[in-house]
C-alpha cells in the first residue's frame, strides 16, 4: 500500500545538468511517478506557482541561487515540501549543511538510480500521516495530533517539515520514554552514522515546540542514551 501511494507521487526535479534531468525524469516516470523538471531555482519557483509536488529532488550546486539557499528560502517561507538534496560533495559537513538548511535527506553523486527511488519512497512514507497514532500530546500551548500529523499552537497550525514531523511522531508515540539515536535514525530513515544530522533535526523541532529552545521544557536530551518527549501544560 505504501509503495503504491509513493508511485502516484509528483516529483519536482531541480538540476542544471540537462542530461541528468532527462535521465531521472525517464527513470522515475517508468516507475510510476509523475515528474516535473526545472533547470534552476528561478524556474523551480515559477513551477511551484502552478504545481504542488509531493517531493523535490534538488541539486546543491546550481548557477545563481544554490540548492542550499533555495531550500533555506523555502523553509523561511514556511513551505514544508520534503526535499532530497543531490550533490557531488559528500563530506559530513556538507550533509550537515543540507540538513540545517531544511533538507529531509541527502544523496551524494554519483548514485544508483534505484537508491534514489528507495530514498524517495522512504521520505514519502515518513511524510504521510501515520496509520496508527497515539492520542493528542499537549506541549504547553500547543497540541500535537499524530493521527492527523498536525501541530497546532495558539496562532494556528505550526508547519513541520517531513523530518520534523517524523521525529515528533516517533517521540509522541512513546511520551516520557527515552528514544535511542538508533531508533530515531530508523524513524527518520537515516543510517547509524547520522548522529549530527539527528541533532540538527532535534534543534529544528525545538524551535517549533519550545518557548525557549535553549532551555527545553518538552524535548529533552538524555546524555548517552537519546531523547525523550515530556508532554505538559
Amino acid at each position: 500500500m505504501a509503495e503504491s501511494m509513493a508511485e502516484e507521487a509528483h516529483i519536482l526535479i531541480v538540476d542544471d545538468d540537462a542530461r541528468l534531468r532527462a535521465l531521472l525524469q525517464r527513470f522515475l516516470a517508468e516507475r510510476g511517478f509523475r515528474v516535473t523538471t526545472a533547470e534552476t531555482a528561478i524556474e523551480a519557483r515559477d513551477k511551484l506557482r502552478f504545481v504542488q509536488p509531493d517531493l523535490m529532488v534538488l541539486d546543491v550546486m546550481m548557477p545563481g541561487e544554490s540548492g542550499l539557499d533555495f531550500i533555506a528560502a523555502l523553509r523561511r517561507e514556511r513551505a514544508t515540501t520534503p526535499v532530497l538534496l543531490l550533490t557531488a560533495r559528500g563530506a559530513p559537513e556538507d550533509r550537515i549543511a543540507g540538513f540545517e538548511a531544511g533538507a529531509d535527506d541527502y544523496l551524494p553523486k554519483p548514485f544508483a538510480p534505484d537508491e534514489l527511488v528507495l530514498r524517495i519512497r522512504a521520505i514519502l512514507r515518513r511524510a504521510a500521516p501515520p496509520a496508527q497514532a497515539a492520542g493528542p500530546v499537549v506541549l504547553g500551548g500547543a497540541v500535537f495530533d499524530a493521527e492527523r500529523g498536525e501541530l497546532r499552537g495558539p496562532g494556528g497550525v505550526v508547519r513541520l517539515t517531513g523530518g520534523e514531523l517524523a521525529l515528533l511522531t516517533a517521540l509522541a508515540k512513546r511520551p516520557n520514554a527515552v528514544a535511542s539515536r538508533e531508533e530515531i535514525a530508523a524513524a527518520l530513515g537515516m543510517d547509524d552514522t547520522s548522529e549530527r544530522a539527528i541533532d540538527v533535526q532535534v534543534t529544528r523541532l525545538r524551535r517549533k515546540i519550545e518557548p525557549d529552545p535553549r532551555e527545553p521544557r518538552f524535548l529533552h536530551t538524555v546524555r548517552g542514551r537519546g531523547y525523550v518527549l515530556k508532554p505538559g501544560a
